[in-house]
């Protein structure tokens, strides 16, 4: 029997996540993945699970395995409450709210704040994620400019003057697909744009962890708390599959969902939150991080180097200070899709820049590099052979 005709209408707007399918591609034998934006599973701490198995069962013992709070399970709350305070982040364990990874936040977000038709703040490009939890209300996309310092004040000025919007959508720090990160002096302008127009924004954080070079930068909260939702994860810093991602908003935004998240899921996995408070609480983080750091940094320098030594002329690429994404945008007339396939037979995988764009047409000449999942002589060679293919393209 068909029952495509049961289908909400809703459903002409999702889509099969064009990065997933992509995944299924470079998992072929013998492909080398620049794709996905996955952590290297060298980055887990493997060596303390057990430890921290056994702490949760004799610290928690049933009660680790038992449903529990739509808004969290306590002790990680309050255990989060000094990881935010070391970014600059002020808040009560009330005020920290559990979800399953920052993906589950940004449904929460899209399901309470967006009808359809409403106007949607984002970066172009910006993170295809955010795109895949908001397309199913039907919002209208306004797209703000960047340039290698990110957004660009003076376009969320005049966006927030000229629309209506919802929300503002930003990943400040180490952006994914880009890599850039928003200076300072410009996060103190946008909190004030903010501020002054009486607009939301909502602040996506996963990667600022994962500095190599340069100093920490504060998050827009920070200047503007009342304005911000903050969204971050545990995925980059402990595993990504425990799903831990956390938030801290304008309470009557929370408040909602709160309420959403208990006709999803009625709360996130006990034990992977008893695992993270661990984690967090034992200092294990701090022993941790500097591993992760360590890990990612020469993969980063060799695809830069690597980049620069093979890429043509006319290309250029971001030169991020941490992160997981280089991004590489060529000359106007280079379809990176075309490329993406040439180079799939050549063993080698990327994601083409264009599904990062909101507005068809934009961003065919780019595409995504990630570096965590390769070793260093592996991304020298990958980043010659895309050269190769990039070369032949161009006589």
């Amino acid at each position: 029997m068909d029952f495509t005709h049961l289908l909400a209408d809703r459903t002409k707007t999702m889509g099969a996540s064009a990065i997933r399918e992509i995944l299924k591609v470079v998992s072929q034998p013998g492909m080398v993945s620049l794709a996905g934006g996955i952590p290297a599973p060298e980055s887990f701490p493997m060596e303390i699970m057990g430890e921290l198995t056994a702490k949760v069962i004799d610290k928690y013992a049933s009660g680790a395995f038992q449903y529990d709070l739509t808004e969290g399970f306590p002790p990680l709350r309050t255990a989060l409450v000094t990881y935010l305070a070391q970014k600059g982040i002020q808040a009560t364990a009330d005020e920290i709210m559990i979800a399953s990874g920052s993906q589950g936040v940004l449904d929460a977000v899209a399901k309470v704040l967006i009808a359809k038709g409403d106007k949607i703040a984002v970066e172009a490009p910006t993170y295809l994620g955010a795109l895949q939890a908001f397309n199913p209300y039907e919002p209208e996309y306004v797209r703000m400019d960047t340039d290698d310092d990110g957004l660009i004040p003076e376009s969320l000025e005049q966006v927030v003057q000229t629309h209506k919007v919802k929300f503002i959508y930003l990943v400040p720090t180490f952006q994914n697909p880009t890599g850039r990160t928003i200076p300072v002096a410009r996060r103190k302008r946008i909190a004030e744009i903010v501020q002054q127009y009486e607009a939301l924004l909502i602040e996506d954080d996963p990667y600022s962890a994962l500095r190599y070079r340069g100093e920490n930068l504060p998050p827009i909260r920070t200047f503007a708390p009342e304005h911000v939702l903050y969204i971050s994860t545990l995925s980059k810093v402990f595993a990504p599959g425990l799903r831990i991602g956390f938030y801290v908003g304008p309470p009557a935004i929370s408040r909602w969902m709160v309420i959403v998240k208990q006709g999803v899921d009625l709360h996130t996995n006990t034990f992977s939150q008893a695992l993270a408070a661990e984690y967090l609480a034992g200092s294990y983080l701090d022993q941790q991080l500097p591993k992760i750091v360590n890990l990612y940094r020469p993969k980063q320098e060799a695809m830069l180097t690597a980049l620069d030594k093979y890429f043509p002329n006319n290309f250029m690429w971001s030169k991020p200070e941490g992160g997981m994404f280089i991004w590489a945008e060529g000359p106007q007339g280079i379809d990176a899709e075309e490329l993406y396939w040439k180079a799939i037979e050549k063993k080698v995988a990327f994601v083409p820049g264009k599904y990062f764009y909101t507005q068809p047409g934009e961003g065919l000449a780019t595409m995504r590099l990630n570096y965590t999942m390769s070793d260093e002589a592996t991304i020298d060679r990958a980043i010659k052979t895309l050269s190769e293919v990039i070369v032949k393209e161009l006589r």
